[in-house]
């Protein structure tokens, strides 16, 4: 679904992945399937590629959603409407060798066993610490991949086929608290290594903070140059 940013509604809801998080529970009914083994609700935001003044909402879940309410509120109700598609025809198709373009937005984090910093500080140990640097976020996906049934292509130099975008620390008000999180965009290619942990990882998400905008992998084909 795309989302008007001349609208200030529009504006003061993508400022705050809770606001976000609110307005998709609320497009399904309350009987719906938030979570089952055929997967979970996730979505992320992201910046059009041809219009800067499009920012549109990507969801994945067990039951279809209905989006009037978010369409009249943040979109272009008379003009364009939200649209629905089946997954399951893309999770089907999922077989050991294929390679794919993706894009995740994710929380690259790690939970500290011990204080490796300059100064001591005790009160670290045993919290959710967010990964900062590009290399340590790339290191984060390069540890999931296998567990997720993928692998990250190589260049010719060795590294990693991904580039690391939108990097950045969000903080948004959840309640009387402040969330804090560290996000960043992967795109690359990848190659299946196991068809059933990686259809897992598209329907369930990967890493921290799903409920929050991250952990939902696309996937398009490969695009090929001419000749």
């Amino acid at each position: 679904m795309p989302l008007n940013v001349e609208r200030a509604q529009a504006m003061r809801l993508i400022s705050s992945p809770y606001r976000i998080h609110a307005a998709v529970e609320h497009a399904f009914a309350p009987g719906a399937n938030r979570l089952s083994p055929d997967g979970r609700i996730l979505w992320r935001i992201d910046a059009s590629t041809h219009d800067k003044d499009v920012i549109w909402l990507y969801v994945v879940s067990p039951d279809r959603p209905d989006f009037s309410h978010l369409c009249e509120q943040v979109g272009w109700p008379t003009t364009t409407q939200w649209e629905c598609k089946d997954y399951s025809p893309v999770i089907s198709s999922i077989q050991e060798g294929q390679v794919w373009q993706f894009r995740l937005k994710a929380n690259p984090s790690r939970r500290v066993a011990r204080d490796c910093g300059l100064r001591s500080n005790a009160s670290v140990v045993g919290k959710t610490m967010g990964h900062v640097t590009v290399g340590q976020q790339v290191d984060w996906l390069a540890a999931r991949a296998a567990r997720n049934g993928f692998e990250v292509l190589q260049g010719e130099s060795g590294a990693p086929r991904v580039n690391v975008s939108h990097r950045k620390i969000e903080r948004f008000a959840r309640g009387s608290e402040m969330v804090t999180l560290s996000t960043a965009r992967f795109d690359g290619l990848l190659r299946v290594t196991d068809g059933d942990a990686f259809k897992q990882a598209l329907c369930h998400g990967l890493g921290r903070a799903k409920g929050f905008g991250c952990g939902l992998m696309t996937i398009a084909p490969v695009r090929r140059s001419a000749g």
